[in-house]
């Protein structure tokens, strides 16, 4: 492990020289290439030269336990403990450091709910769930910008996908996906009776161009007069796009925008993202396995969450976690959930690499 700490201290190093070369500067895109490199190391290096220093400690405390002043082997002797300590505490968050990442872990967010069984009541609550995301988005600075939707007229959506800008946001988000389970009394029901609905919910990194290269030949675009709430407006020129990619048979609509160059760049934006998943998961399947064994398999068709509001309990079914505060999770505060899966996640990785 410490071979491997020294070699990232000396790439920061190197980088750190790197981004002050008067070429670098000039190539703007150099340059934010190896600042993203640099700031992915940073914590690292940081947390391995703490170590350095309290092994340094440590170090001078024994050699003062020689001392011929009776005081000073007493201060060393009371200083150990704690050092020791520190240094177990820095080991191990070294170990989690240098667990391998996921590399779309940085990466922004397409998030996709949709309703599922349950009607109107599973409407109603993808969008309290959608609500939920963008106030954690709030909480984190993150930008939220609604690429495509089909709202029904209680105020439910039936569908809503939406991109998450935001640093981190991938690495965040990505256990939500999978099968949200809702239990409570529909405002609608008379004799007072649990309903038991479902919301399923995709978390997909999302594609820059240079991820993706799609062909124009490999795509067919239809446009035609959108449907649905939005204004006069919306419905008089043919600004919905429909957009088809050949070679998967992958379709995206988007209409929710007026202009159809705005509903198109929206369309190739989710395309570009399920592809990327296309590949990643061609590319990666022992990967995905091995994620699968350790916190669910994120499947759309595996139930993953919970939410009772009768008894105002989250159950989070991967990692048996349970919370009697579903109103704070649904203002946005996950935190309490999300920390628990990835500290889970991360437990073990570090059981598989011993």
């Amino acid at each position: 492990m410490y071979d491997k700490l020294d070699a990232v201290e000396r790439r920061y190093v190197e980088l750190e020289d790197l981004l002050v070369a008067p070429d670098v500067i000039a190539n703007r895109k150099e340059f934010t290439k190896l600042a993203k490199e640099r700031s992915g190391i940073e914590v690292i290096v940081r947390t391995f030269r703490e170590w350095k220093d309290v092994q340094g400690q440590i170090e001078g405390s024994k050699s003062l336990l020689q001392d011929a002043d009776e005081a000073m082997r007493a201060l060393a002797q009371e200083e150990l403990p704690g050092l020791r300590a520190r240094n177990e505490t820095l080991e191990e968050r070294l170990r989690q450091l240098l667990l391998p990442r996921d590399p779309n872990d940085e990466r922004n967010v397409l998030l996709e709910i949709r309703a599922g069984t349950g009607g109107d009541e599973a409407s109603l609550f993808a969008a309290e769930l959608f609500r939920m995301y963008c106030r954690y988005a709030e909480m984190r600075r993150w930008r939220v910008d609604i690429l495509t939707s089909s709202a029904t007229g209680l105020g439910g959506f039936k569908e809503v996908i939406a991109s998450i800008e935001g640093q981190g946001a991938f690495s965040r988000l990505k256990f939500e996906g999978g099968v949200h389970r809702v239990q409570r009394v529909p405002e609608t029901e008379g004799s007072g009776r649990i309903h038991t609905s479902a919301v399923t919910v995709a978390v997909l990194p999302e594609a820059d161009e240079v991820d993706v290269a799609i062909d124009d030949k490999d795509l067919k675009i239809d446009v035609f007069r959108s449907s649905g709430p939005g204004g006069q407006s919306v419905n008089t020129t043919d600004s919905a796009v429909r957009v088809t990619h050949l070679p998967t048979n992958l379709v995206v609509t988007c209409q929710d925008e007026k202009s159809q160059h705005k509903n198109k760049a929206k369309a190739l934006k989710i395309l570009r993202a399920r592809l990327l998943e296309r590949a990643v998961e061609a590319q990666q399947s022992e990967i995905a396995a091995n994620r699968r064994s350790m916190v669910g398999t994120g499947d759309r068709s595996e139930r993953i969450r919970t939410y009772n509001f009768p008894q105002s309990r989250l159950t989070d079914h991967r990692i048996n976690l349970t919370l009697h505060s579903l109103d704070r999770v649904l203002e946005g505060e996950l935190d309490a959930v999300i920390d628990a899966l990835v500290t889970h996640y991360q437990a073990e990785l570090l059981k598989a690499a011993h």
